[in-house]
C-alpha cells in the first residue's frame, strides 16, 4: 500500500516497482500542477554500501491523458545512467559529498527527460545529476543543498527533481495485512474480540522508509486541452495522471568476457494511478495482468470495482458493525459510486461545485480538476472533508487516502447516487488511525514536497547517554 509490492511480480523487482503516485493544483504555483511518482518502496536508509537508486534499465514515465480516452496525450519519461568515479572502491563516497559533482562521490547517477506529446518526441534535458543518498552527517552534510542544485527549472517552463525522499505514505500495514484488523477498532474484530479489550494504538509501519521520487512541475497549459474556458465543470478542466515503469523485452545474461545486454521493445511491468486500486480491488490472479495493461482496458476490471471484495470483508470482519453495508452487499447492487470515484470520475451535480470526471471510458486513473484552486488549509479527508481540492480530486502528500478508501467501500459515499441508503455510523469513522503528523519528515511546502529521506546514521535516531 498504496502500491508497495502490491502484484506477485512485481515485488520481485522493487526498482521498476511505482509505490506512490501524487497529482495537485501546486500550492505554491497555482498555474502549474505537481505530478509526483515514487519508486524503489521500503528503503531501509542505512542500506550500504550498495545504496538505492533507479534502473538504468527501467523507463519511467507519468502519464497525462486529456481527452478522457484512457490513452496518454503527454508523457514524461525519465530514463537513467549511473557512472562509477572510481572502478577500484568499493565505498559508494570517500568524503563528504557537498556538490553533485564532488570528486568525492564514488556513484553517480544521471538522467535524461523526454516530453511525449501526441507520439511527438521532444528531449527536454540530458544528463541531469540526481542527489546522492542521505548516507549521514559525515557524507551528507547540507543534504538540502544538494537537493537544490538537483531541482532544475527547464527553458520549457517545467520544473523537475529525480531522486531520493522520504516515504510519506502513511499505513498500518502490520495490521491492516493481519485479518484487516484496524486497530482503532480491534476490540470489534471477529477474531479481536478475544484478545483485545479496548482499541491499540496504530503504528506507521512506512516510518523512516525512504523512496525514490521523479517529480515535474507543469505549467497547466501544457497539461490541459485547448478550450475556450476552464470551470469546474467544463470537461476540459479534468486530466486523468497515472505512472508506469518498463523494461525491454528480452535480457541476456553475460558471462566472464560480456556484460549482461538486453534488447529488443519496452514492455510495461508496472502501472499506478488511484491509491490501492490494484491493491485491494484487483484479484490476486490478475495483478501482474493489470500492471502491463493500458488504463484503456480497464473496463474489465469493472466487476471487481462494482461489487469489492473489501465492501464484503468489512460485516465478515466486524460483525455488527455495519448491517446497512451488509444489506447492501446481499442486493448484489452494482457500486455505482465506486465506478465513479475510481474508473470515470464523479460527474457535475452530486457535489456542489466538484466535478472531475472524464466521460464514460472506465479507466484507472487519478483524477485532478485543474479548474479548482488549492485549500490553505487542507483537510486531510479530502473530497469527504469538504475540501474540494483533495482526493479522489487527484491527490496532495499529506491526504489521508486509506481512511478516504476505507470509509468509500464502507458504503460511506453511496448516498452520491442512492440518497434512500444510509451508511452506517461506523463508515464515517472507520480509519485506520494515522496522519501526516505520523510521519517522522515533515512534508515540504513547496517543490519537491516530499520530506528529507532519513539518512542511515541516524535511523533510527542514536541513544544519548
Amino acid at each position: 500500500m498504496s502500491s508497495h509490492r502490491e502484484a506477485p511480480e512485481i515485488a520481485k523487482d522493487p526498482v521498476a516497482d511505482s509505490s506512490d503516485l501524487y497529482a495537485f493544483v501546486s500550492p505554491d504555483h497555482p498555474d502549474t500542477v505537481t505530478l509526483i511518482a515514487n519508486y524503489v518502496p521500503l528503503q531501509l536508509p542505512s542500506g550500504g554500501p550498495n545504496f538505492f537508486e533507479f534502473g538504468d534499465d527501467v523507463r519511467y514515465e507519468i502519464h497525462i491523458d486529456n481527452d478522457g480516452d484512457g490513452y496518454p496525450d503527454v508523457t514524461y519519461r525519465f530514463e537513467f545512467a549511473t557512472e562509477i568515479t572510481n572502478p577500484n572502491s568499493f565505498l559508494y563516497n570517500t568524503g563528504p559529498i557537498e556538490s553533485l559533482d564532488s570528486k568525492n562521490w564514488n556513484r553517480r547517477q544521471f538522467y535524461r527527460l523526454t516530453r511525449v506529446v501526441d507520439g511527438r518526441e521532444r528531449v527536454l534535458a540530458h544528463k541531469l545529476p540526481c542527489p546522492p543518498c542521505n548516507v549521514g552527517p559525515l557524507s551528507t552534510p547540507k543534504y538540502h543543498d544538494l537537493v537544490r542544485q538537483a531541482t532544475y527549472k527547464l527553458s520549457t517552463g517545467e520544473k523537475v527533481f529525480a531522486g531520493q525522499r522520504a516515504d510519506g505514505f502513511f499505513v498500518d500495514l502490520g495490521a491492516i495485512f493481519d485479518l484487516g484488523t484496524l486497530r482503532p477498532f480491534q476490540q470489534l474484530h471477529v477474531a479481536g474480540k478475544k484478545l483485545f479489550k479496548t482499541e491499540g494504538e496504530p503504528v506507521n509501519a512506512l516510518d523512516r522508509t525512504n523512496v525514490h521520487s521523479i517529480a515535474v512541475q507543469v505549467p497547466l497549459g501544457q497539461v490541459r486541452r485547448k478550450a475556450s474556458r476552464y470551470g469546474y465543470a467544463d470537461r476540459a478542466s479534468t486530466i486523468g495522471v497515472w505512472t508506469t515503469a518498463s523494461r525491454q523485452q528480452v535480457r541476456v545474461l553475460g558471462d566472464r568476457v560480456a556484460a549482461d545486454t538486453a534488447a529488443g521493445p519496452f514492455t510495461q511491468v508496472s502501472r499506478l494511478g488511484n491509491p490501492l486500486f490494484n491493491e485491494v480491488v484487483v484479484p490476486m490472479s490478475r495483478k501482474d495482468l493489470w500492471n502491463t495493461l493500458s488504463p484503456a482496458e480497464d473496463k474489465r476490471f469493472a466487476q471487481f470495482v462494482e461489487h469489492p471484495e473489501l465492501a464484503a470483508l468489512l460485516p465478515t470482519l466486524y460483525p455488527g458493525v455495519f448491517p446497512n453495508l451488509e444489506a447492501l452487499n446481499k442486493s448484489k447492487k452494482p457500486r455505482a459510486d465506486l465506478v465513479a470515484i475510481l474508473l470515470t470520475g464523479i460527474p457535475a451535480g452530486l457535489i456542489d461545485g466538484f466535478a472531475n470526471t472524464t466521460g464514460d471510458v472506465q479507466a484507472d486513473m487519478l483524477r485532478l480538476n485543474t479548474a479548482i484552486k488549492p485549500n490553505r488549509k487542507p483537510d486531510r479527508f479530502g473530497v469527504l472533508g469538504g475540501d474540494l481540492a483533495g482526493f479522489p480530486n487527484g491527490r496532495r502528500v499529506g491526504d489521508d487516502v486509506v481512511s478516504i478508501a476505507l470509509r468509500a467501500f464502507a458504503g460511506l459515499t453511496v448516498p452520491l447516487v442512492d440518497k434512500t441508503f444510509k451508511p452506517d455510523a461506523a463508515a464515517a469513522a472507520v480509519t485506520p488511525g494515522l496522519s501526516a503528523a505520523d510521519v517522522t519528515a515533515p512534508f515540504l511546502g513547496d517543490f519537491p514536497f516530499l520530506g528529507t529521506p532519513y539518512d542511515g546514521f541516524s535511523n533510527p535516531p542514536a541513544k544519548k547517554s
